[in-house]
């Protein structure tokens, strides 16, 4: 036995059962052995690629550093893959329209998903929303239709939710409910769960199918935000315990016990959720809200699939160049494909 598993033995047994908190000896952790070469590649260009310290607090540096950011990953999904592009209105919100170069597939001429991009709810629009489209729309061969919701210090809760379900409103007019996914990322997967809410709330028809991605419709919970940082290269988190609300000024002053905000911590709303995809990297500050809600869904009859992919971080999906990546764009897409054209229950 090593050393290490020597201290982390001696600890679980010095610590008494039930107690609050556990002091965590330091060791080190190697790249998970489930990592395909290409991963570890990656992972060195993530950290190579982490946000700099003095952007801290700094809304137009963080604006225009995460530009750049999701401008080098467009370019490496247009090495993978091939799409054309459109930007419209819908429902009085801009969209962007995405399909593979060669065309929509027969089987999903009639079929639709709308894409919530994620970043922080403060950034991601145009390049950061093409990079969660353009991988889905050409796995899929299907037509994503992402928003350029309203962002956060500017605007807040529920702007996004509003946005998303105007654009849902509006396909509506040409689209089954059950022919139209709604998915996101980080923020935009929480948003995902709060604009199925507030689809509900309006008294629409839910989605066919919905995928909230290393983010999902609950406070965050769990020891996943304890450990997210350390295991990926960043700071602890030092605080004693975890907010009731989401900490980002989008959430502001909305309680907890709202349904609508934290539809996966209410039972109504959790029982409302049409089948639902939960996906992370392993590393991932929000493993734990996922597997969380995805008990919580399943509990309630839900039809609930969670995808955790061993030793990868946050948003690992957005960068392609990695097995892993193309996995999960052919779980998601795998997914919708079995659930839309459904009828809802």
């Amino acid at each position: 036995m090593t050393k290490a598993a020597l201290a982390l033995l001696s600890l679980a047994i010095a610590v008494p059962a039930g107690a609050q908190t556990v002091a965590v000896p330091t060791f080190t952790l190697p790249p998970s052995s489930q990592l395909s070469p290409q991963a570890k590649q990656v992972l060195a260009h993530m950290k190579a690629e982490t946000a700099p310290k003095d952007i801290a607090g700094d809304l137009a540096k963080q604006r225009a550093f995460y530009q750049a950011w999701n401008d080098r990953r467009l370019a490496e999904m247009r090495r993978h893959f091939a799409t054309r592009e459109w930007r419209e209105t819908i429902g009085g919100v801009t969209v962007d329209v995405v399909e593979p170069k060669e065309g929509v597939a027969p089987a999903n001429v009639e079929r639709v998903l709308i894409n919530v991009h994620g970043g922080a709810f403060m950034w991601g629009s145009g390049s950061g929303a093409l990079v969660e489209a353009i991988p889905i729309a050409a796995t899929m061969k299907a037509q994503v239709v992402t928003v350029d919701y309203r962002l956060t210090p500017e605007n807040r809760y529920p702007a996004a939710s509003e946005d998303v379900a105007a654009v849902y409103r509006a396909l509506l007019e040409t689209h089954r409910p059950e022919n139209i996914g709604i998915y996101g990322c980080s923020a935009g997967g929480i948003i995902t769960a709060q604009a199925t809410a507030w689809i509900h709330k309006q008294g629409l028809p839910r989605p066919g199918a919905i995928g909230t991605f290393c983010g999902t419709g609950a406070g965050y919970s769990g020891d996943s935000p304890f450990l997210a940082g350390p295991i990926t290269g960043g700071a602890p988190l030092t605080a004693p315990a975890l907010p009731a609300t989401l900490p980002t000024p989008y959430m502001a002053g909305v309680p907890a016990g709202d349904a609508a905000a934290y539809p996966l911590d209410s039972a109504e709303e959790t029982r409302a959720m049409p089948p639902t995809l939960l996906l992370a990297g392993g590393r991932d500050f929000a493993v734990s809200a996922l597997t969380s809600a995805h008990r919580r869904l399943t509990a309630a009859g839900v039809e609930s699939d969670l995808q955790l992919f061993d030793g990868l971080p946050h948003a690992f999906f957005m960068w392609p160049d990695m097995p892993e990546a193309m996995e999960a764009y052919r779980l998601i897409a795998s997914f919708f494909d079995r659930h839309l054209g459904r009828k809802a229950k």
